[in-house]
């Protein structure tokens, strides 16, 4: 999850290639176990999730919660807040504040708003939230359908939590419990989302699901190619034998997950025009002459969680929000997380992926088109036309993704958040932050 506010952001020639990467205590923590090489994707879930070392689970959270709400419109401009922030992370001690606490109650009220504004009321509302933190959304929500919606409403209407962590499980219950009357209609299931058999039958009836900050910490893989136009290949991390190194293996694509993500992304197109085909040769050329290795990061977490979602919960609408892109990114590769830990009150940036040990954040930026196309994808939708002279395939989700700042602007209440001089940081300072809606329409296959 990445940082909830920028300032406090400090990225087949041969079948198996190995890179040597610095002496790290790493294997000691267990996040390499035994001597099998694994996929990236499994180091990243085991470096945040594993119940005993993860980042996310040996620690009551790293997510800050805010003992009252902000009054934005008694400070004075951006120093006066910048002021106050940096007081609240001092007393606290956390990496960060999401805006859901920042911003609290406003930013889930907008959601909420949302929600109510296009959800179908004759039958009970349903709403899944993946991630939910310490709880401060749904409290929220519920306290915004209890004060807005009908009676009715509220009182038929069903929030769930879907969490990994215990301890963040504990705290959601203890904080939407500060209204007694939430509780019955809010509940928490301490699993992981991506595991399909969790989620029981396959439900058809409408319901929403909210992932905020969520995607910024699911798993990705990693794959590289040598130089310009070489064929993609996965990386894989192994232990070197007799040594406290680690290496990474590169192998040629097996893995389906990782074959289908760079399929949606269109990584291995074929040139088709002639432009196309130059520029292609040209690239062959320099790449002898100039080899340039590269590498991409692909988000096989979000393509699994997506695909889940679908199977599970067809009719659902999807709102996600998350990090655009992440500023100072020094770790290489197209979509490249940012590795941050934080000791003594100071918050440090790593230059490999690998330092992580359970004591390092790993968040990515979202690429929200390629979210779109996972999105499309995951529902069934294919852009090839199944046999020559049959209809033109038909997108089975309706799709908008906007800045964080329009979205605050058409369903919340930006006058909340402004201080005296008109300065508002919910609409000024996250601007590498959007939104993604997605809900389905009535085609059917």
């Amino acid at each position: 999850m990445a940082p909830a506010f920028s300032a406090h952001v400090p990225a087949l020639r041969r079948a198996a290639l190995r890179a040597k990467w610095a002496p790290a205590a790493l294997f000691s923590s267990g996040i390499v176990a035994g001597d099998k090489p694994i996929l990236v994707r499994d180091f990243v879930r085991s470096a945040l999730y594993d119940p005993n070392h993860g980042y996310f689970s040996k620690r009551a959270g790293p997510v800050g919660v805010l003992d009252a709400s902000i009054r934005f419109n008694q400070l004075e401009g951006r120093s006066a807040y910048m002021q106050y922030l940096d007081k609240l992370y001092k007393k606290h001690d956390i990496a960060w504040f999401t805006p859901v606490e920042l911003f609290k109650p406003w930013y889930a009220y907008a959601i909420a708003a949302s929600i109510l504004r296009t959800a179908n009321l004759s039958v009970p509302l349903k709403i899944y939230e993946i991630g939910g933190g310490s709880g401060t959304c749904a409290k929220c929500i519920l306290d915004y359908m209890m004060l807005n919606a009908p009676p009715k409403v509220y009182n038929d209407m069903k929030y769930i939590s879907v969490e990994i962590s215990s301890s963040l499980a504990e705290k959601q219950l203890e904080t939407v419990g500060e209204v007694q009357s939430h509780l019955s209609k809010f509940t928490v299931e301490r699993r992981d989302a991506t595991n399909r058999s969790g989620w029981g039958r396959k439900d058809p009836r409408p319901c929403w699901v909210l992932m905020l900050e969520v995607l910024d910490n699911l798993p990705h893989d990693l794959v590289y190619s040598p130089d310009q136009v070489s064929p993609w290949m996965e990386v894989w991390i192994e232990k070197v034998t007799g040594s406290s190194q680690v290496s990474e293996v590169y192998k040629p694509l097996q893995d389906p997950l990782i074959s289908r993500c760079i399929e949606i992304i269109g990584m291995n197109e074929e040139k088709t025009s002639v432009s196309e085909k130059i520029a292609f040769a040209t690239k062959g050329v320099l790449s002898k002459v100039f080899p340039k290795p590269r590498r991409a990061w692909l988000p096989t977490g979000c393509l699994q969680l997506m695909d889940t979602l679908h199977q599970a919960l067809p009719s659902m609408s999807l709102i996600a929000s998350d990090f655009s892109y992440l500023p100072d990114v020094s770790i290489p590769g197209d979509r490249a997380p940012l590795v941050s830990s934080k000791k003594d009150g100071k918050t440090s940036d790593h230059l490999n992926y690998l330092d992580a040990q359970g004591d390092a954040d790993i968040f990515f930026p979202t690429d929200f088109r390629l979210l779109e196309q996972i999105d499309h994808n995951c529902s069934g939708f294919s852009k090839e036309q199944k046999s020559p002279g049959a209809f033109k395939p038909v997108k089975k989700r309706r799709t908008i993704i906007l800045d964080s700042a329009a979205f605050m602007e058409e369903f919340g209440l930006p006058l909340k958040t402004r201080t005296k001089d008109g300065y508002n940081p919910l609409l000024d300072d996250f601007k590498n932050t959007k939104f993604y809606l997605s809900v389905p329409t009535h085609n059917k296959k």
